[in-house]
């Protein structure tokens, strides 16, 4: 696998795709390389002592992990990276060759020309994100291109995906969702000690802090509203040093609004398990796995419109899985947090009817066996 920053997973959706994709295709009889870039991986690897091969490679829930150098900057990091693995690649005996997100996608011809499989997984349209630059959407379109006509086969994490590729390129994609493990519920204890935090206290929100998240309209609309509850954005920094800058400054004088970074294992689970609402007001996604997390828990959800949003929220159309806003509208998100603040009974009510719709619609062990079809049609294989 060549995209993902690396395992173990911390932050960023891909790679916690990755990591749940990998482990099990391990135990369906694959052997799986995941490539990483130290800064990622290195700490997470020393601080969980994992078995080591040699100083570049690491046993990781079955999955060979293997360190290879970066350029660390916003621009040159993932396109140096997947560069260098994929010339390695090219090199080695690998059945497939699995590239995630368009840009490392860009790449996936040169190991084509050396006998190669090949199969994308597109995770969103990048190019459509703010952070980044002409020069970056550019190459990200460019990457899009590639992915839709290159690759032996090409998967995508929602339908709104597939139709857009169908749409655009004529093309008949794999749709293969992203997935979620049954949640850890878990007291509310660290998050109390940390940030005095009680269950039903605060409303939540999880993610990385960049503009398409829509951070900035969730904090802008928590602010019209009148409530001692507190707004959690827990969440932090993805090459976004300046707009997180300007999310603190819209925050600025409201001590009921807490940043508390990136945030993982059982302190997270306390964070899902004890909110009185999830929020997810993204103005673009692919197939967010917050958002799969937060139901898997049983919380009622308030999203932003989007495609891909409601594709998960109202499946049938009528918001029967939580509550919708319209986009980047800080009027009608205010309007509807006011209105899930004033009906608690409600809350109650949505949040005990989606755990097992998204338990059973987005579950990993199946999409690794399709996963692992996918693998098998691309190398001309009906059998393991």
């Amino acid at each position: 696998m060549i995209g993902q920053k690396g395992l173990p997973a911390t932050f960023g959706g891909v790679e916690k795709h990755c990591e749940e994709l990998g482990a099990r295709l391990v135990s369906l009889g694959c052997d799986v390389t995941v490539f990483c870039r130290p800064y990622y991986s290195a700490k997470k690897i020393a601080e969980m002592k994992l078995e080591k091969i040699n100083s570049r490679h690491y046993i990781y829930k079955g999955m060979t992990l293997e360190m290879r150098p970066t350029i660390p900057t916003k621009h040159m990091d993932a396109a140096a990276h997947t560069l260098l693995c994929s010339m390695l690649s090219a090199f080695r005996k690998y059945d497939v060759v699995h590239y995630h997100a368009l840009g490392p996608t860009f790449f996936s011809p040169m190991v084509q020309i050396f006998g190669k499989k090949t199969v994308a997984t597109v995770h969103g349209l990048d190019w459509r994100r703010g952070k980044w630059g002409a020069f970056a959407k550019k190459f990200l379109r460019m990457g899009e291109k590639v992915a839709a006509t290159r690759p032996d086969a090409l998967i995508v994490v929602s339908r709104t995906l597939r139709d857009y590729f169908k749409k655009h390129y004529h093309q008949d994609v794999h749709y293969i969702p992203n997935g979620i493990n049954p949640p850890q519920r878990a007291a509310a204890r660290d998050i109390q000690v940390r940030w005095h935090l009680e269950k039903g206290s605060y409303i939540l929100f999880v993610g990385r802090l960049v503009p398409e998240k829509g951070c900035h309209t969730l904090i802008s609309a928590f602010r019209k509203t009148e409530t001692d509850k507190s707004l959690v954005i827990a969440g932090g920094d993805s090459h976004s040093e300046e707009y997180i800058k300007k999310l603190h400054k819209l925050a600025e004088g409201d001590g009921r609004i807490l940043f508390t970074g990136f945030v993982y294992g059982n302190t997270l689970d306390e964070l899902y398990s004890n909110a009185y609402f999830y929020t997810h007001p993204s103005d673009l996604e692919g197939l967010p796995l917050s958002l799969l997390e937060a139901l898997s828990y049983g919380n009622c959800v308030l999203a932003s419109d989007i495609p891909e949003n409601a594709e998960v929220i109202s499946p049938e159309g009528r918001e029967e899985n939580g509550f919708l806003f319209k986009t980047g509208d800080v009027d009608s998100l205010a309007q509807k947090m006011r209105y899930l603040l004033d009906h608690p009974m409600i809350v109650m009510e949505k949040a005990g009817d989606v755990q097992d719709y998204v338990m059973n619609s987005y579950n990993w062990d199946r999409i690794a066996e399709e996963t692992l079809g996918v693998y098998r049609k691309a190398c001309g294989r009906s059998n393991a």
